[in-house]
C-alpha cells in the first residue's frame, strides 16, 4: 500500500467566512432590539477575533442579554461526556443567570424563559446525527413555539463538509437525545439548514430565523475556510477527530475504548483484548479507501479501562474525500466482534437518557446493524441497505438548504 498523506496536499489559500454571529452583530443586530435575549452557546461561540458570543452580545449596546443557556458539556465545555449538570449558575464574565439544558431538564422551563423574548442560538456542529447540540436547539425551538417566543439561528460551518451524506436512517422507535429525526448518520447540513428542516418538514412551526454566513460553499471543510475552530466538546479537540467521529462513535455503544482519555478521542480505538498488530492487519486488508490503521498501544487515563494499556488502532485518514468514516467505523465494530466473540462486550444500559435500549442501537439508530454482527451478515450487504434510504434523504432536504 502506497501512503499519501494528507499533509502533503497542496494547501489552497482559504475562503473568507463570514459567521451567523458576525451578520447578526454588524448587519441584523434589529432584530434583538426592543428585545429581552437569551442566548444558548458553549465555548466554541466565538467570532473571527475568538470574542465569545455571551460578551459580544452583552456589551452590545441595543441588545438586552437576559439568560445564558448551555448544552451539554456546559457552556465554558469543561464538563466530560454524559455527566449529568446539576444545578444552574451565574456567568462569572457577564453576570448572566446561566441555566443547564444538560440537567433535570434538556429544554428550557417557562421560568427560565420568563424574562426572555428571543432565543439566540450559536453553537459549533460536527455533521454528524449522533451529536447532541441541535437536539438541544430543537428541544428549544419545541418550547419557543409553545411559549410564543422567537427563535435566531446563528449558522457556523459544517467541519466535514455539506456534500458527504452516508450511513443509516435513524429508525423513530430508536430516537434519542443522541438523535431525534430520521436523519442519516452523517447528515451534510448547516446548524442553519438543520433547524429549517426540523421546523418546516418535522413540524415544530416555531418563529424561526436563520442568520446565514457569507462565503461558505458546501465542498468546504472547516480548514479551507478562515473560520475558527474551538474544540466544540471536550472529547473533540481537532478537525482530525470530527473526520473520524461519524464512524468510531459507534464504539461509544461498546466496552472497547474510543479513546476518551487519550489526546486523540475517536482517532485511538483499543481494549485490553486486542491484538494490535492483528487487528490492524485484518482492517487494512479491507482496503478501506483513503485510510490506514496503524498498530498501537495506548492508555486511556479516565473512562473505559482508564489506567490499563489496550491495544488497538490509530485511524491515520489519507484522503478524506474518499474516506468514508461511517463504513470504516461500522467495520471496525464488526472486526472486533468477529475477533473477540468471548471478550468482546456491547456496553449495558442506561445512555443518554436512554435505559431500556441497547446503547449500541441508540448510538446507531437502528438494532438491524448489531443483528446483522451477530446473524454473521457481511459489511457490504449491510450497507447496501443504506443506499435507497440516503438517495431519499438527499431529496427531502433539498428544500432546506442554505447554500449551493
Amino acid at each position: 500500500m502506497t501512503l499519501t498523506l494528507e499533509r502533503d496536499r497542496v494547501k489552497k489559500p482559504t475562503q473568507q467566512v463570514k459567521l451567523g454571529l458576525e451578520s447578526l452583530l454588524e448587519d441584523n443586530a434589529a432584530l434583538l432590539q426592543c428585545a429581552r435575549v437569551g442566548l444558548i452557546c458553549n465555548q466554541a461561540s466565538v467570532d473571527h477575533n475568538f470574542h465569545h458570543a455571551a460578551d459580544l452580545l452583552h456589551r452590545h449596546p441595543h441588545i438586552d442579554l437576559r439568560a445564558l443557556f448551555g448544552p451539554q458539556h456546559g457552556i465554558r465545555g469543561d464538563v466530560q461526556d454524559n455527566m449529568i449538570e446539576t444545578g444552574h449558575s451565574t456567568d462569572r464574565k457577564t453576570d448572566v443567570p446561566v441555566h443547564s439544558l444538560y440537567s433535570e431538564t434538556r429544554e428550557p422551563t417557562e421560568d427560565m424563559l420568563r424574562d426572555v423574548d428571543v432565543l439566540v442560538f450559536d453553537m459549533q456542529d460536527v455533521g454528524c446525527r449522533i451529536y447532541t447540540f441541535v437536539y438541544t436547539l430543537a428541544n428549544c425551538m419545541r418550547v419557543a413555539a409553545r411559549l410564543g417566543k422567537r427563535i435566531v439561528v446563528c449558522d457556523r460551518p459544517n467541519p466535514i463538509n455539506g456534500v458527504s451524506v452516508a450511513g443509516n436512517i435513524l429508525e423513530p422507535e430508536y430516537a434519542s437525545f443522541v438523535g431525534q429525526f430520521p436523519l442519516p448518520t452523517r447528515h451534510g447540513m448547516t446548524v442553519g439548514e438543520l433547524a429549517r428542516l426540523f421546523n418546516e418538514h418535522f413540524s415544530i412551526g416555531c418563529d424561526l430565523e436563520i442568520i446565514p454566513m457569507n462565503g461558505w460553499r458546501r465542498e468546504f471543510w472547516h480548514d479551507d475556510t478562515d473560520a475558527p475552530w474551538v474544540l466544540p466538546s471536550p472529547n473533540m479537540p481537532t478537525l482530525d477527530s470530527a473526520t473520524a467521529f461519524p464512524g468510531t462513535v459507534h464504539f461509544e455503544g461498546t466496552q472497547v475504548s474510543e479513546g476518551r482519555g487519550t489526546t486523540r478521542p475517536f482517532e485511538l480505538i483499543g481494549a485490553p483484548y486486542i491484538d494490535p498488530d492483528d487487528y490492524a492487519d485484518n482492517l487494512n486488508a479491507l482496503n478501506l479507501p483513503g485510510v490506514f490503521f496503524r498498530s498501537c498501544g495506548f492508555q486511556p487515563t479516565f473512562q473505559k479501562h482508564g489506567g490499563v494499556t489496550c491495544g488497538g488502532v490509530q485511524i491515520h485518514v489519507l484522503d478524506r474525500d474518499v474516506f468514508e468514516p461511517v463504513f470504516a467505523g461500522v467495520a471496525m465494530v464488526k472486526l472486533a466482534f468477529d475477533m473477540y466473540p468471548d471478550q468482546f462486550r456491547w456496553k449495558e444500559p442506561p445512555y443518554e437518557y436512554v435505559y431500556d435500549k441497547n446503547p449500541f442501537d441508540v448510538i446507531a439508530g437502528t438494532n438491524k446493524i448489531r443483528e446483522a454482527f451477530e446473524q454473521g451478515v457481511e459489511l457490504d450487504a449491510i450497507a447496501e441497505t443504506w443506499k435507497q434510504p440516503l438517495l431519499e434523504f438527499k431529496q427531502l432536504r433539498e428544500p432546506f438548504l442554505i447554500y449551493r
